[in-house]
């Protein structure tokens, strides 16, 4: 099956067109990089010819909500008519898990505004909600960055690899549409504010608090808001065994 990936230069995007390659799928590698733009429809209607499913896993340029608002809407409504236009017969797209739970937050509201017109469109889709991936866990830190220290809440997280994301989306895109929301998360669940030992692993200087009104990115977090719910597809990678991985690559 042709599989064109929107997003496929990126993180997720990359790993996933490998993944179906390996499976004997023609994965196509859709980005601004390889001349395909869903803001201004420049080679989509190429891309999407005789596609028998397209995923999304691109993403803003900007976290602010506005921006990521303005992106996905605009990306989402040119994708979705090509798809339409093209006979596409699985639509899939990536969000968060937790976004309907964060209202606080303008980027969560944008990915919301996203599924709710894939779900709208009239076409075969399913919508994967992924939890935090290890690879953003430095980027929580930072945001959360007060002088020396990192104010974290301490509530629930199950973070996941991203080669374990791209795996999940993999089995979704390749399957029969589920006109739902699949979530997937990591092997692991602990406490946001335990991540001072991913500091401690790199030697960072910065100690963590706990923090009841510390904001996820701005929004207000309550104890279960980033975790899935039960019976979540839950992958396999554990922090330790992606921290190891992560070494040897460097």
């Amino acid at each position: 099956m042709k599989v064109v990936v929107i997003g496929g230069s990126g993180l997720i995007g990359s790993k996933l067109v490998k993944i179906l390659d390996a499976q004997g799928h023609e994965a196509v590698a859709a980005s601004p990089k390889t001349g395909v733009n869903t803001l201004t429809g420049e080679g989509m209607v190429e891309a999407l010819a005789g596609a028998g499913a397209v995923v999304d896993v691109s993403n803003s340029p900007s976290l602010e909500g506005s921006a990521a608002l303005e992106f996905f809407e605009t990306a989402t409504r040119n994708l979705l008519a090509a798809a339409a236009d093209a006979g596409v017969g699985h639509y899939v797209a990536l969000s968060v898990v937790g976004s309907e739970r964060l209202p606080d937050s303008g980027y969560m509201r944008a990915k919301v505004a996203q599924e709710k017109l894939v779900t709208a469109s009239g076409l075969p889709y399913s919508l994967v909600h992924a939890t935090q991936f290890f690879e953003f866990v430095q980027g929580i830190i930072d945001a959360a960055t007060d002088g020396d220290t990192v104010r974290l809440a301490p509530v629930l997280i199950q973070p996941m690899a991203a080669d374990d994301v791209a795996a999940a989306v993999a089995e979704v895109v390749v399957g029969a549409p589920t006109y739902a929301v699949v979530e997937v998360g990591g092997p692991e669940q602990f406490r946001l504010d335990e991540l001072g030992s991913v500091l401690e692993a790199q030697r960072d200087p910065r100690s963590v608090a706990g923090d009841s009104d510390a904001r996820y990115f701005g929004a207000a977090v309550a104890e279960r808001s980033l975790v899935p719910a039960d019976g979540a597809r839950i992958a396999g990678t554990r922090l330790d065994e992606w921290r190891t991985r992560a070494s040897h690559v460097q």
